[in-house]
């Protein structure tokens, strides 16, 4: 019998796996916290809220007597740990905020596992997931793995590659039964507008610009959220204790090319002309500090574990798609 607490189990990447874990394993309590900022919504939970395994409690991961007190009275056994301010454009305006939620938070659930459980953690494990953005930035050769120098370069990336290392400071000093994983950019059903697929896709159904920062030649990796959740599964279940596993997509792209191929799907949908919606791309000033390439490496997890992503980007961008034109 296992006691899991998800943190940020309300967001995108964490509705998908509450509802995973609740769904494959009914002998297993799911412990969702959130504290149901902007990004999390409870809507995304709908199909399991009654479900006899799945607890939802709403409190700030910074609370720290409450979190304590939740590890005791649920006999918290692990913990998968999303809970994060995690828009970098936020984080050039609001640094503060990152820093209490991204690191003070972490390090408050570390203190938590560490007060309460027990040596020698043998049937605990503490897993953080976090980004590729915390190895800074690439040119367009070589790509990120589990031994990359972490060079951050903004507030968000900075926070994060914070909280990884408080993280292994907590195996290294106390033992703590840590996993790390670090993640290529998601996309997928349930993402918050701000991101930019789901910002793409906004500005398409209202007919409004769709801004494009710099010359749109940033290119980026992208990793279904379902096979985020299989990595992160998989990690969990099989994963060595005080490890670090990249989780990559397999798919890089600028952009202004991944603008031009939503929009090119999207008008084909709305059995708009050719080139339909092309006009509404509007390049504006470049974000501060923003990086130029990201790409992961992901042959650790395949050798050590047997996954890879299997999600074809164009079946995942249409599914992608179609759910947010039934949304919005």
């Amino acid at each position: 019998m296992k006691n899991i607490l998800i943190t940020g189990g309300a967001g995108f990447i964490g509705s998908h796996l509450v509802k995973r874990f609740v769904k494959n394993y009914p002998n297993y309590n799911i412990y969702n916290v959130d504290s149901l900022t902007y990004a999390g919504d409870l809507n995304n939970l709908k199909e399991i809220e009654n479900k006899k395994n799945y607890n939802f409690f709403r409190i700030d991961i910074n609370n720290h007597d409450e979190i304590i007190n939740l590890f005791k009275s649920k006999d918290i056994s692990d913990v998968i740990h999303l809970a994060a301010e995690s828009h970098v454009d936020k984080s050039i305006e609001s640094s503060y905020e990152f820093a209490k939620t991204n690191v003070l938070g972490t390090l408050s659930l570390l203190e938590a596992c560490r007060k309460v459980w027990i040596e020698p953690y043998q049937n605990n494990i503490f897993y953080h997931i976090s980004t590729d953005e915390v190895y800074g930035s690439l040119g367009l050769d070589g790509s990120f793995n589990e031994k990359s120098k972490y060079d951050p370069n903004s507030p968000y990336s900075a926070s994060k590659a914070s909280s990884d290392h408080f993280v292994r400071s907590y195996y290294k000093t106390h033992k703590l039964p840590i996993l790390i994983s670090n993640c290529s950019n998601n996309y997928g059903p349930f993402q918050h507008k701000e991101k930019l697929i789901p910002n793409i896709l906004n500005s398409l159904i209202n007919r409004e610009k769709i801004p494009i920062y710099g010359d749109g030649k940033n290119i980026r990796d992208w990793l279904f959220v379902d096979d985020h959740c299989d990595a992160i599964e998989l990690i969990f279940k099989e994963g060595l204790v005080g490890q670090t596993y990249n989780i990559g997509g397999d798919f890089e792209i600028s952009n202004i090319d991944l603008a031009h191929l939503i929009i090119k799907i999207f008008d084909q949908i709305k059995s708009n002309p050719a080139g339909f919606s092309e006009k509404l791309l509007e390049f504006v000033d470049d974000r501060a500090g923003h990086d130029f390439r990201y790409a992961i490496d992901h042959n650790k997890i395949t050798k050590e574990l047997g996954w890879r992503p299997k999600t074809n980007f164009n079946d995942g961008i249409n599914e992608t798609i179609n759910w947010y034109l039934k949304k919005l």
